[in-house]
């Protein structure tokens, strides 16, 4: 069995819900400190919500610092019953490695740590430092996870030059696509005021959907932005609207509709939301609108980091990968505010969060070997 099937399945093992860690973090420590890391646990979150982040740091002679990030927190099962086998026992079926996270996004995990046992013993004093920025708040809230560490750092003064953040990248083939930045997300809480009344009687009451009406069409067909060439056009979308009291014959007096940006990087959250009260007003409308700035999009163009990336992916797989921005918002957003060039690459993502979450097994030893590779380069390029 190849080391890195190994730990992806003690990994897998371990009952980690957010905000669950199981002994993953431990595991890896264990594993990390015998090779001249300094391992950090980072608790945080009130205690009936624990977080626990590992931050584990080896510097190099040249003092620049590749980060490997991930988190060892999953999703939580769904139906047992719907599963083909208990999905905290790794198993096997038609060359494929069951259980959940095995995809999001332990396998990762397991790679990128056997990848940097592996430079380390070619290389036992490398030009390039080496740092592992773990937590098991990513399926969660995030607000005591990555971020918690991020402003850590930043207070100490660490600098951070690469980050790789083993999200489930890969669609076809292991590869064929990285994410070279996100979209932010900016989400609204808007409450119209009317009046209420009976529905018989429209005249003496004011009905807050039909005064939302219009204001909601603008805002539909609206074009906040055109893209960019690495950012689709950015999306207003609505996810709820709640009005009504239950009853037929009420006119409401108030209607809430919970809407969201995912907006490219040439857009801001403050502009947004400006056009969006201007528009709001334009109308006259009487209400109330409660922001909520769920990440900020960031972009690593071509550059030292995509091209050790993209060379490890071709000389590994013959692939010349895609970059992509799509997708919800990962981790990257905490950690490009203190780091300048952050991608996320790994396994296929095709059964994330389902039911038999599953990847490969014979991608698991490539995708460490494009890791490994990728250190390989950056530390060629150190100084």
């Amino acid at each position: 069995m190849s080391r890195t099937l190994h730990l992806a399945e003690q990994l897998i093992a371990q009952r980690s819900v957010t905000p669950e860690d199981g002994q993953c973090q431990a595991i890896l420590a264990s594993r990390l400190a015998p090779l001249g890391f300094a391992c950090e646990t980072i608790a945080s979150g009130p205690a009936d919500f624990r977080v626990t982040n590992l931050w584990a740091k080896r510097p190099g002679r040249g003092g620049r610092t590749l980060v490997f990030a991930g988190h060892t927190d999953v999703v939580p099962t769904g139906p047992l019953e719907q599963w083909s086998s208990d999905p905290f026992v790794p198993s096997h079926r038609d060359g494929k490695l069951y259980g959940r996270g095995a995809a999001d996004m332990k396998t990762s995990i397991a790679a990128f740590t056997v990848a940097v046992e592996e430079f380390l013993a070619a290389n036992p004093n490398p030009s390039i430092g080496i740092a592992l920025l773990l937590t098991s708040d990513e399926e969660g809230p995030s607000v005591d996870g990555t971020v918690v560490v991020c402003r850590k750092l930043e207070e100490r003064g660490e600098k951070l030059d690469f980050c790789i953040v083993g999200e489930p990248t890969s669609v076809e083939r292991l590869g064929d696509m990285i994410k070279n930045g996100r979209r932010g997300s900016l989400t609204g809480k808007l409450t119209v005021k009317g009046v209420q009344g009976h529905i018989a009687y429209p005249q003496l009451a004011k009905n807050p959907i039909h005064q939302a009406l219009p204001a909601l069409d603008e805002l539909a067909r609206t074009e906040w932005d055109r893209g960019n060439d690495y950012f689709p056009p950015t999306s207003w979308q609505i996810s709820n609207i709640h009005g009504g009291t239950g009853a037929g014959n009420i006119i409401p007096g108030s209607v809430v509709i919970d809407f969201n940006f995912r907006f490219a990087s040439v857009s801001t959250a403050e502009g947004l939301q400006q056009r969006v009260h201007a528009i709001l007003d334009r109308h006259g409308l009487d209400y109330d609108l409660a922001w909520t700035v769920g990440g900020q999009p960031f972009l690593t163009t071509p550059g030292e980091l995509v091209g050790a990336v993209q060379a490890a992916i071709r000389g590994e797989t013959g692939i010349e990968t895609e970059f992509s921005t799509t997708g919800g918002t990962s981790d990257g957003r905490f950690i490009s505010r203190i780091c300048p060039q952050v991608i996320e690459f790994g396994p296929l993502n095709a059964s994330i969060h389902k039911i038999d979450e599953h990847v490969r097994v014979a991608d698991l030893d490539p995708l460490k070997n494009i890791y490994r590779r990728t250190l390989e380069h950056l530390d060629r390029l150190a100084p």
